[in-house]
């Protein structure tokens, strides 16, 4: 199964100047969720599945070290 990578809006950077004056105005409200480091195959999961509304997020452990 290859990757896809999908481009959810074709904005200038002039578009997102103007968003983000509007911004304040309107109510933006985000969705996250987070997964452990070690769950990253259930967070693909869950996205390929269509169980996530918005964005997923990776954690890791405070004991993990970076590459």
């Amino acid at each position: 199964m290859g990757r896809k990578l999908r481009s959810v809006a074709n904005l200038t950077r002039n578009d997102g100047e103007e968003f983000l004056k509007l911004a304040p105005e309107i109510p933006i409200q985000t969705e996250i969720k987070t997964y452990p480091l070690s769950l990253a195959n259930e967070a693909l999961d869950d996205l390929r599945n269509g169980r996530l509304q918005g964005a997923a997020v990776l954690v890791m452990d405070k004991n993990q070290t970076a590459f």
